[in-house]
């Protein structure tokens, strides 16, 4: 069992997800995109990295996030392998899921070589013979081979090179093509939160029909679902990162500060009854959403492992939830899953890097047209 999650744990709920017999993983699951060369992970960086992914995993947190495109991640990873060894054969086994996410330009283009040279890529970076989840991503429906490229990697998971493979930010029609094309897709990664309620329009309901578990991001919506932004006046237009300004358009769209802030007051009132703190109020109340597997929290720092054990050890009342629920039904951002992240003009996809996997230091050559 896992060591720090076996004190969170009650016996009303589980705390650990059960893809397939023999494979679990903690109902929180540690995103690493803020240990990605973009959030400036240098060198002198590194060893506190490691550090922190070492205390994170003792403690029982021992599923990982991480995708091709953050640039230096699947690497981190690999050397955390390595250098834990030992542990890693005598303790609980560490999940590491990745994303598959060819880049924009390549789109047309794409081929089954490259597919899987993107693939053996991850394998060679993170230093396994297997990926655990292979968590596919598309940019452009307007380049109608998504369904195929999921195909060539059904191949390889019957190829032994991937375990389960997993959606990422597909609407409804989509992933149904995919599913129903013969893919076993295990997963898909979505953004679900207090502020963004999307995935209940229609997802929810068709990931329950083909058994797919919810895996969410956002939950905290960058920060902004925190103690730190109760009371606090609206930020300035610029803010200092991406994932900011990327939460502050869902807060927009969820009807804009004022909103937000009846929202983050509701939230604390339910928090100051159970003892804890805004953010495990925001999570736990996506892990208790139907058809939610497990929630993606950012940790970059090892000061965040006793919040998402406490968080795994809370459980909201029916009356928390509707509380919380009521507030945010008028107040959703519409249409399907990633449907405004979609839009060219939006400031949504503004925003948005599509050809990350073509700026990394080992990149393969992009496929082109005579590729098989």
């Amino acid at each position: 069992m896992f060591a720090g999650i076996e004190k969170a744990m009650s016996d009303s709920e589980p705390h650990t997800l059960h893809l397939a017999p023999g494979y679990e993983i903690p109902r929180i699951i540690v995103g690493t995109w803020q240990f990605s060369e973009e959030h400036h992970v240098d060198a002198f960086e590194r060893e506190d990295a490691l550090d922190t992914l070492g205390i994170l995993a003792d403690a029982g947190l021992t599923a990982f996030d991480c995708a091709d495109i953050y640039t230096g991640v699947e690497q981190l990873l690999g050397e955390f392998f390595r250098s834990r060894q030992e542990e890693l054969a005598n303790g609980p086994p560490i999940r590491v899921h990745t994303k598959f996410v060819p880049d924009r330009d390549a789109l047309p283009h794409i081929s089954k070589t490259h597919t899987e040279a993107i693939i053996d890529r991850s394998l060679r970076r993170l230093g396994v013979e297997r990926l655990d989840l292979v968590q596919f991503a598309w940019w452009d429906y307007a380049v109608p081979r998504y369904v195929e490229t999921a195909l060539w990697l059904q191949e390889l998971t019957d190829a032994g090179k991937i375990r389960f493979i997993g959606a990422t930010n597909f609407d409804v029609p989509r992933l149904r093509e995919i599913v129903d094309a013969g893919v076993s897709v295990a997963t898909h990664q979505v953004q679900y939160s207090l502020l963004d309620h999307r995935p209940e329009t229609t997802m929810v309901a068709f990931c329950r029909e083909r058994r797919i578990h919810l895996l969410c991001y956002g939950t905290l919506a960058g920060g902004f679902l925190s103690d730190r932004w109760l009371g606090a006046p609206e930020p300035a237009t610029h803010l200092p990162n991406r994932s900011l300004t990327k939460y502050k358009l869902i807060i927009e769209e969820f009807g804009g500060w004022d909103a937000f802030q009846k929202l983050l007051r509701i939230a604390n009132d339910i928090a100051t009854k159970h003892g804890v703190s805004i953010g495990d109020v925001a999570t736990r109340y996506v892990l208790q959403q139907p058809q939610v597997g497990a929630a993606i929290v950012g940790a970059r720092s090892s000061a965040h492992v006793q919040e998402n054990l406490r968080t795994l050890a809370l459980r909201l009342d029916p009356e928390d939830i509707s509380m919380l629920h009521g507030l945010a039904a008028p107040n959703r951002p519409a249409g399907d899953v990633y449907t405004l992240e979609r839009r060219p003009a939006s400031a949504h996809a503004a925003i948005m890097r599509y050809n990350l996997n073509r700026a990394a230091p080992d990149n393969l050559d992009p496929p082109t047209k005579h590729q098989s």
